[in-house]
């Protein structure tokens, strides 16, 4: 058994990304049909979690925080993170978790999470080295950004449920951009 000594617990939630080189952080988040891509650069000592809701970029513009939903937006963010602290795009690897299928009356928006991930990562040359996407309840997941491990638990239907509430509210509405010009 594998015993962590003080461990700084770094949680990541919808629309958000992290990237760590401490060897002693661990990035935490819960997933339901959300997907979170695990990528680290192991000679770098560098890695990273995002956590989005919806696969793609969607049919409309990107502004502010509508792109966070997306897969698309929040992998080219975590990527950048990664190269800006001295990681390599040829020796990246990945890992992608969630992608359930929370809800059996709604589309299955997990699903096409989990395969926009691995699409995005095949169409960039980053190898997934592991996975545990779909089913039918959420998960915990602990991912240690330097060493590359990670550990998931398996959510309760109560669990996932109150998950999925957290998925399906609406993202903050944004302030919108001042469009009024002044003249002099």
């Amino acid at each position: 058994m594998i015993t962590e000594g003080a461990v700084r617990r770094v949680h990541i939630i919808q629309g958000e990304y992290k990237v760590l080189s401490d060897p002693d952080a661990v990035l935490t988040t819960i997933l339901g049909s959300c997907v979170a891509a695990c990528l680290r650069d192991p000679v770098a000592g560098v890695g990273g979690m995002n956590h989005f809701l919806l696969p793609g970029t969607g049919n409309t513009p990107m502004t502010g925080g509508d792109a966070t939903r997306y897969g698309v937006h929040l992998m080219e963010l975590l990527i950048n993170g990664l190269l800006k602290k001295g990681a390599r795009r040829d020796r990246l690897e990945a890992k992608i978790f969630g992608g359930a299928k929370t809800i059996s009356t709604f589309s299955n928006v997990g699903e096409q999470n989990a395969a926009f991930a691995v699409q995005f990562l095949r169409d960039e040359g980053i190898p997934v080295v592991g996975s545990s996407t779909g089913g039918e309840h959420g998960r915990k997941i602990e991912y240690w950004p330097v060493s590359g491990r990670a550990r998931q638990y398996p959510l309760t239907g109560a669990e996932t449920q109150k998950t999925v509430a957290l998925e399906q509210r609406p993202a903050a509405p944004q302030k919108p951009a001042e469009t009024s010009i002044e003249f002099f």
